[in-house]
């Protein structure tokens, strides 16, 4: 039976298409999309009214899913029971603006469906919806017919406001978040009661952040402060808010709006209490305020605490690893891995993600890599994507505390890319701190403040302490990495300080061997002994599989600096490697034998440290250090070995030790640092540079420093 009425209203409104339509177009956003949308009119103003009516349809079919391609089925029935030509999806495609295929109706740029559905008036896009309802099966269609049944209605209608709410809350695994989003909000458009309207808007805007739509929940949190909402209701927009903030805004806003929905939700949604109280916890922790932490997770130490058992488990377990003493600690090492054992065959992404930050806790780093892996695996299917870069740094922590720095660039890289597009900036500084680090080991100096630029920009406007923290060792590792022990050193100093507000109270003992070195390179060792003892209990607590080696490795250092006998020295440095997880090829391993390689060459057994800094080289190369493995092989040259290949382009003349003093000169060092670098004495630093300048032809610093930068860009 031909369907008159509704051919004729949806050709005759939607042939009003044209400039003088044009009005909503300016209303979109902050986006500026007159060009796109310009265009979009241009075309349509010469096309026939039923190509019109078809790309209406199209795009009215698109709002109960923005972000995905329309069923072809349902736009081409909905053409068909119009009665539209059959030549209408062709005459679309043909002005380019509209795609189809056996399964999908998608239109071009992104803004073209919106453009689209806002040049038509009111009625033509009622009248569309009307249809699509109709063709959809209300049983098993039920969010999209209901959903597209609310645009054609006007407000109110309680009632199907009721429908749609339910609908959107059934859990449904076909049902996306976007959807459901889109439903809620529709709802509470609908709906007369403001308090509801304001449960809606926030119920609406947690679905929106899901799916990584920051702009949507922002805005419908924004209206809910108009209405007279209900305790709930405040609750979950200040969860949102909270949330937005902890990935894209100042970590101390985040903190307070936080803890706020903890307070709000505590009495009617003790559940969702507990999830607010961690994640102010971890805002706590971005902001390196321990006392901060303790606070958010202590009521969960209390009896009986509400929620799921693995949430409560995570946050007294956190609680107390913080515990001054081995007693905290381990019981809270005890929780923790409960809570990772019950999770290796888990299908929940947020206890995936807390078990893989409890394992990085406990120092199992493969369970982290291994829980941290399904739960991406879950993200990418099912979603949502706002866990995605978290999972990512998980799985780049994992890879770094393993060794694996290359795995751990690509998760960064990936997770960089997935929290920049979603508006996660705060999530970009920490993976941005990752990166500092691997090139800390592989890369020029210029990448790793490329990416501590990129770092503390966004750590310096919303206080993030932890990224901020790794940036400096990831600076120091590479000042430590050219021979720049004093810079090193300085760099590392204030972060080991509780009382200097830098650092982060969870990191600050990763960084102490790098400091234990400096100090010892520098000549000033005294202010390491303080950290390294410290660094001594942490190493009996095993969260790190690395600490018990370079314990030794930073003892060995200091017997040496302090002339204790030879033997004794050795000792140390022998138990050390002895230390090191096995098989172990890693970064850690291949420093000790720089360190132990390095002693043996200044207490004058060349033949035994070149054996020692060959493996600490090729070490550096399996793991990809290619700035370490430099300077291998340039304490290699220094025992009197053979380089490997020719030194580069007018470089060639000079000893392994003029050579060295050449490229410290490059790197801007004085003879006084130089001398204490090498270890000798400021005359013979005097005259291996007189003796540089001579065979090189040169008269000044400046001189042989471009000489030395030409010829290593040249190699």
């Amino acid at each position: 039976m031909r369907d008159e009425p509704r051919r004729d209203a949806i050709r005759t409104e939607s042939a009003a298409i044209g400039p003088e339509s044009a009005g909503p177009l300016r209303r979109l956003g902050t986006w500026n999309p007159r060009p796109v949308a310009g265009h979009v009119l241009h075309r349509l103003t010469r096309l026939p009214s039923d190509t019109k009516a078809l790309l209406l349809l199209a795009a009215a079919a698109h709002q109960d899913a923005p972000d995905t391609p329309a069923s072809a089925c349902l736009v081409l029935r909905a053409a068909q029971a119009a009665e539209l030509g059959t030549d209408t999806l062709e005459s679309a495609e043909r002005a380019g603006l509209l795609r189809a295929d056996a399964e999908h109706v998608s239109f071009g740029p992104r803004l073209t469906a919106r453009a689209v559905y806002d040049a038509a008036p009111l009625r033509a896009r009622q009248t569309a919806h009307r249809l699509l309802a109709s063709l959809l099966d209300a049983e098993h269609d039920r969010l999209a017919h209901l959903l597209h049944l609310a645009l054609a209605t006007p407000a109110p209608a309680p009632d199907l406001a009721g429908d749609l709410a339910g609908a959107a809350r059934t859990p449904a695994s076909a049902v996306t978040d976007a959807r459901r989003a889109l439903a809620l909000r529709r709802a509470a458009t609908l709906t007369p009661d403001a308090p509801e309207r304001a449960a809606l808007l926030a119920e609406a805007a947690e679905h929106a952040y899901r799916i990584g739509r920051a702009d949507w929940a922002r805005r419908w949190t924004a209206q809910t402060r108009g209405l007279p909402a209900g305790t709930v209701a405040r609750g979950m927009a200040a969860h949102v808010h909270g949330l937005i903030a902890l990935r894209d805004g100042p970590i101390a806003d985040a903190q307070q709006s936080l803890l706020l929905a903890t307070r709000l939700l505590a009495r009617h949604s003790p559940k969702a209490a507990v999830r607010c109280r961690l994640d102010a916890a971890e805002a706590a922790w971005a902001l390196g305020d321990a006392s901060g932490f303790r606070d958010a997770v202590e009521p969960l130490t209390r009896e009986p605490a509400p929620g799921p058992g693995d949430t409560v488990a995570y946050g007294v377990g956190t609680r107390a690893m913080l515990d001054p003493g081995l007693a905290g600690f381990a019981t809270g090492s005890a929780v923790l891995r409960g809570v990772v054992a019950r999770a290796e065959h888990a299908d929940d992404i947020e206890q995936l993600l807390r078990a893989g930050g409890a394992a990085l806790m406990v120092g199992d780093v493969a369970a982290a890599g291994r829980i941290s892996g399904r739960a991406l695996a879950l993200a990418r299917v099912s979603g949502p994507v706002t866990a995605v870069p978290r999972i990512l740094e998980h799985l780049a922590y994992a890879e770094l505390r393993a060794g694996r720095h290359m795995q751990a660039r690509t998760h960064a890289e990936e997770g960089a890319l997935a929290a920049r597009r979603i508006g996660q900036r705060n999530l970009v500084a920490h993976h941005h701190a990752v990166l500092a680090l691997v090139a800390s080991l592989d890369d020029d100096a210029t990448t790793v403040r490329r990416h501590a630029d990129t770092v503390e920009a966004i750590a310096a406007a919303h206080g993030l302490r932890q990224p901020a923290t790794l940036v400096s060792w990831a600076l120091a590792r590479a000042d430590l990495a050219r021979g720049r022990p004093v810079e090193a050193a300085a760099r590392l100093a204030p972060m080991l300080r509780e009382d200097s507000g830098q650092g982060h109270f969870a990191l600050r003992m990763l960084p102490v061997p790098c400091f234990v070195e400096a100090a010892v390179l520098a000549g000033t060792p005294e202010p390491a002994r303080g950290p390294l003892a410290a660094f001594a209990v942490w190493a009996e607590l095993q969260t790190d599989p690395q600490a018990p080696a370079q314990l030794a490795c930073c003892q060995a250092l200091l017997a040496a600096f302090d002339g204790s006998l030879p033997e004794d020295v050795e000792a140390l440095y022998e138990t050390a490697l002895s230390r090191h997880p096995q098989p172990d090829n890693g970064f850690e391993h291949a420093r000790t034998l720089l360190s132990y390689g390095r002693w043996l060459r200044r207490t004058r057994r060349p033949a035994k440290a070149r054996d020692v800094l060959r493996d600490a080289r090729a070490a550096f190369d399996r793991c990809g250090a290619r700035v370490w493995s430099a300077h291998a092989a340039a304490e290699l040259r220094a025992t009197g070995a053979p380089p490997t290949s020719q030194p580069s382009a007018g470089l060639g003349e000079l000893t392994p030790q003029q050579l060295r003093i050449a490229r410290y000169v490059a790197e801007g060092a004085t003879n006084r640092e130089i001398a204490t670098y090498l270890s000798v004495s400021i005359r013979t630093v005097d005259h291996h540079l007189r003796n540089v300048f001579a065979t090189l032809g040169v008269r000044s610093r400046v001189e042989l420093a471009r000489l030395v930068d030409r010829a290593e860009a040249l190699s």
